[in-house]
């Protein structure tokens, strides 16, 4: 395949995957039940995680342009074993989240006939199975496919409903219809931080998770060293304004009470379109946003599989990892993890006391995202140090300060997020904190260390024929 025919991403595209992959309308209505101080805690992302993860992709992706994303970036600053493990984590907290926003995928389906299939478990399962086997069907059919599918999704199923939300809500507000909100002070911007609510911490710091995602696809882009600082920024502006404005449209409408955190972004199109009387928008919306999702799921579902298949493209697992097909898609680990995700969403529908449960391993999901972003903001700091002279169309500017305090802020913000995770949190009465926390270590190091284990069990002829000639 020649070189022009690999190199298919431009700037438009690489936003679109990282806008795709953090630009979640399923956020709006958990963080809608804050009112005007979700203004403050997205703040708080923002400046702790979201601009440093940003400045960090785009300094790392400029300097190494590599197949795999965080698994070279890591692997170019602490070797194999290290960026192995990143990667690692990075695909396997996937399998928990996975159910989440088939859910919200399913839940939002359910708008276009009737609202209360959600509560169905057979229709919300035979969704869930066709939106994840459909979405890992479109991974199979290579880079090109998926990222315009991509980019077609997340601009008419995430962007495309997140900006009509919000011109409904400030036609709304300014026809002077009812608000669910108070009046507007700033001291309700200001978020309360207490020992019940340091855990949500934890949540608002990786809603911007994934902003990582373009580097996973930096051999298929046409200009990096240029394209990728663009495409970072522009993301970064697309995903803060979008964010902002569009919980706080639905905060304007729908009381907390009444709030619905798996259908609530539908439930406030439902009170607009009917004060418009537009009921008729609502079926072709549910469309939309369930494209959204799919293209959410998506970018998720194939970037750590790529990082994944570069990982066994250099001999550290199994040749079914490495598998490929004619589209240059990783088989083997996109097939992998489409069944064990079918088994984890199985398990989270039809048995009752799993609820209890994934709690935890949601919160697992969490702490594995920690040490990857730990990993990579440390990279950032040693590369810096170890390869100065390496060319970096886009430098964090400020020099050896300016790299610190970027990635010293993102270090400590996951490090931080790390500890809290390990709290359970304020109605969860099931164990003690001692045996939350320990369950949560000792989860985690089960989803985190498969690496060791391959790397102890590597043998010659897990190692690719072209690769064992180069």
């Amino acid at each position: 395949m020649s070189d022009s025919k690999t190199k298919t991403l431009g700037v438009f595209a690489l936003a679109m995957i990282n806008v795709a992959a953090v630009l979640s309308l399923r956020n709006y209505p958990s963080m809608a039940t804050y009112g005007w101080s979700s203004i403050g805690w997205y703040l708080i992302g923002t400046i702790a995680f979201l601009i440093p993860l940003t400045l960090a992709g785009a300094e790392l992706a400029c300097g190494w342009p590599k197949g795999g994303g965080v698994y070279a970036w890591v692997r170019e600053a602490f070797g194999e074993k290290a960026g192995f493990i990143a990667i690692f984590c990075e695909w396997s907290n996937n399998l928990v989240w996975f159910p989440t926003v088939l859910a919200f995928i399913a839940s939002t389906f359910a708008y276009l006939f009737n609202p209360e299939l959600a509560n169905n478990n057979v229709f919300m399962f035979t969704v869930m199975m066709v939106a994840f086997w459909g979405t890992t069907a479109i991974g199979l059919m290579g880079e090109k496919v998926s990222s315009r599918f991509g980019s077609f999704g997340v601009v008419a199923g995430s962007i495309i409903p997140a900006v009509l939300i919000i011109i409904l809500g400030i036609v709304y507000i300014t026809g002077g219809k009812p608000l669910a909100l108070p009046a507007f002070t700033w001291s309700a911007v200001v978020p309360e931080i207490n020992m019940s609510t340091l855990p949500f911490i934890s949540t608002v710091v990786l809603l911007f998770a994934g902003m990582e995602m373009a580097g996973f696809h930096a051999l298929e882009v046409r200009n990096p060293q240029t394209d990728f600082p663009k495409a970072m920024a522009l993301s970064c502006v697309i995903i803060f304004a979008l964010t902002v404005i569009g919980t706080l449209a639905i905060a304007a409408v729908v009381p907390v009470g009444q709030l619905s955190l798996a259908a609530g972004l539908m439930q406030a199109f439902e009170i607009f379109l009917r004060a418009f009387n537009l009921e008729w928008l609502l079926a072709p919306l549910a469309v939309l946003v369930t494209l959204g999702g799919l293209a959410l799921l998506l970018s998720w579902l194939a970037g750590p599989a790529l990082g994944l298949g570069e990982v066994a493209a250099h001999g550290n697992m199994p040749p079914f990892f490495a598998k490929t097909n004619k589209n240059g898609a990783p088989t083997g680990v996109l097939i992998l993890q489409a069944v064990l995700g079918t088994a984890v969403s199985m398990l989270y529908l039809f048995i009752p006391s799993i609820s209890a449960a994934y709690w935890i391993l949601s919160a697992m999901t969490v702490l594995l995202l920690c040490i990857v972003y730990l990993m990579v903001f440390a990279s950032l700091i040693k590369l810096r140090y170890s390869s100065p002279n390496t060319i970096r169309a886009f430098k964090i500017p400020g020099g050896m300060p300016g790299i610190w305090l970027v990635g010293g802020t993102g270090f400590f913000a996951c490090l931080f997020t790390f500890v809290i995770s390990l709290l359970p949190p304020g109605n969860y009465e099931h164990i003690s904190t001692n045996e939350y926390a320990m369950i949560l270590i000792i989860g985690t190091a089960i989803l985190a260390l498969p690496p060791l284990v391959f790397l102890r069990l590597k043998k010659p002829g897990w190692m690719p024929i072209k690769k064992m000639e180069d």
